[in-house]
């Protein structure tokens, strides 16, 4: 595969304070990256550079093979790009404005219809298309800004909050239509739902204070989480549990919970990567206590999110 994007060092600074610092990454043709990190971090100023809206302090990118800042003009053939508050036309008809907006990116005649009609559908605005913007709310301006980026089949979509203001149906939507858009597509995704991003994306970039933090697969940066798991048990038997559960290794804290009748439950605090439920296991069998429920609560990517952004290391 081949890089279509490639950034260097890239930094950009504003009067008094550094918003993107030292940015290194590459991003292969046809995968699907979320950019995450904290309100501030610095995501919106790197896709706005990328997309040709910003010029950079210092460093380099490029898309596709031309510099963002010195071949503008053909890195931004080359993308999609959706701000988080994309600046639409609010007095034009819908139709009116993927129109509008294809013709700007070089489409015309008969394929400038039918990638209109494309867009439409793939983003359910068809029967949206003579709607006045003005008048929709604020989830199906999403789907006209996301309709925008996709109309020209850019191989690059830069997305920002693209699930912003949805309800629960138009953002499973916008996860299928995500979907149905690769491998021909790359994508670099912006969002708070961090569930989507372990969904749908092959790499995590996540920043904070303008500085790249961790690059990996959600899968692989899940696994090398440094913090504590909870193991929760529900047990029947004679003695003190608790006592005797605490003795286990790796046993940072209990807590007992809201018992059923004779059922004792408990939640176990544990050492990062330690997985207590053989030794439950076994210490049930040796005291001759009944189990009715033992598993292992794995960490999410929200606990990598709030880990490696809760310091200023």
């Amino acid at each position: 595969m081949s890089a279509i994007i490639e950034v260097q060092s890239l930094t950009k600074q504003y009067a008094g304070r550094t918003a993107v610092e030292g940015l290194t990454f590459s991003i292969e043709a046809g995968q699907c990256v979320g950019f995450l990190g904290p309100n501030g971090a610095g995501k919106s100023t790197t896709m706005r550079i990328l997309a040709g809206y910003l010029p950079p302090s210092s460093g380099s990118a490029t898309v596709n093979g031309y510099d963002v800042f010195r071949q503008s003009v053909m890195a931004r053939r080359s993308l999609g790009y959706m701000p988080e508050n994309a600046p639409l036309y609010t007095d034009m008809r819908v139709k009116e404005y993927l129109h509008f907006r294809g013709s700007l990116k070089g489409l015309g005649g008969k394929i400038l219809r039918k990638r209109t009609g494309e867009a439409m559908e793939a983003c359910a605005l068809t029967d949206s298309r003579r709607k006045i913007i003005g008048t929709l709310s604020k989830g199906f301006r999403q789907r006209v800004a996301l309709a925008d980026a996709l109309i020209n089949r850019p191989p690059l979509l830069i997305l920002d909050e693209p699930t912003n203001g949805l309800d629960p149906v138009q953002i499973r939507h916008v996860r299928e239509l995500l979907a149905s858009l690769r491998p021909t597509s790359t994508i670099l995704l912006s969002t708070h739902i961090l569930g989507e991003v372990e969904h749908a994306c092959d790499r995590v970039l996540l920043i904070h204070l303008g500085k790249l933090r961790a690059d990996d697969s959600p899968r692989n940066l899940v696994s090398h989480l440094r913090a504590a798991t909870d193991v929760h048990v529900e047990l029947q038997g004679t003695g003190s549990l608790e006592e005797e559960l605490s003795k286990i290794t790796g046993v940072r804290k209990i807590t007992e919970n809201k018992a059923d009748g004779p059922w004792k439950r408990f939640t176990l605090r544990v050492e990062a990567r330690a997985d207590i439920r053989t030794a439950i296991s076994d210490l049930a069998l040796q005291k001759k206590w009944h189990i009715r429920e033992l598993h292992r609560e794995l960490p999410s990517l929200e606990d990598v999110f709030v880990e490696m952004t809760s310091s200023d290391i």
